[in-house]
């Protein structure tokens, strides 16, 4: 996409010439994954043939607008100021186009959307037409469920914060999230990514108890 990059451990992806205008955004080339990344499309090929029809197969995308933001602030940021500077107001536009693109290609494949920190922006994300919406952990489930209507699947969204306590409290955490989010359309999981330092045997107890869950 000619943006120079380098994964810093610790840190992240950090940008070294992040654009600060729209002219340097043109100079942006397309990303074409089978050039860019071929390797991730045959590993999702080789997981499916190995796991047939016994699991489904999650894929996450951070992108565009994680993407973007990495990109334009130069690498991980709390305050998305210089992103925010450059103003896409007007994201649902976007995002729909986005949903009805994928969707005329690939019309049974089930789309998740996550937007970090966006519980004052529920009903709006409910209007992407995607599939299931996921809930950060800062968001009570019973009360997403009721502002996403009942239509919308979720996704979600024990705090990850969780797994650093005992295996009684994680238990108890995952079954005051999925009570909540009732019986149908519903998918277990973190309100976010996995913490650094997580204890290996927690992470095994949440999908242990999550796999031992009958409605």
């Amino acid at each position: 996409m000619n943006i120079p990059f380098d994964i810093v451990k610790g840190k992240g992806p950090i940008i070294f010439s992040p654009p600060q205008s729209a002219a340097d955004v043109d100079q942006v080339r397309e990303f074409v994954p089978e050039e860019s990344v071929p390797y991730v499309g045959e590993a999702l090929k080789r997981l499916r043939n190995e796991v047939g029809n016994e699991a489904a197969v999650l894929g996450f995308v951070g992108a565009p607008f994680t993407l973007s933001s990495y990109v334009i602030e130069g690498g991980s940021s709390k305050n998305f100021t210089q992103i925010k500077r450059l103003a896409f107001s007007q994201i649902l536009p976007y995002l729909k186009h986005i949903v009805e693109a994928v969707k005329q290609t690939h019309p049974h494949l089930p789309l998740i959307l996550y937007a970090s920190g966006s519980g004052g922006l529920l009903e709006r994300l409910a209007r992407t037409s995607v599939d299931v919406v996921s809930l950060d952990w800062t968001v009570d489930m019973a009360e997403g469920r009721d502002r996403l209507g009942r239509d919308i699947a979720v996704q979600g969204n024990v705090d990850p914060g969780v797994l650093f306590g005992s295996k009684e409290f994680i238990t108890s955490r995952i079954e005051d999230t999925v009570k909540k989010a009732e019986r149908e359309k519903h998918v277990l999981n973190l309100g976010r990514g996995i913490k650094v330092g997580t204890p290996q045997e927690n992470v095994a107890h949440f999908f242990e108890v999550a796999q031992g869950i009958r409605y």
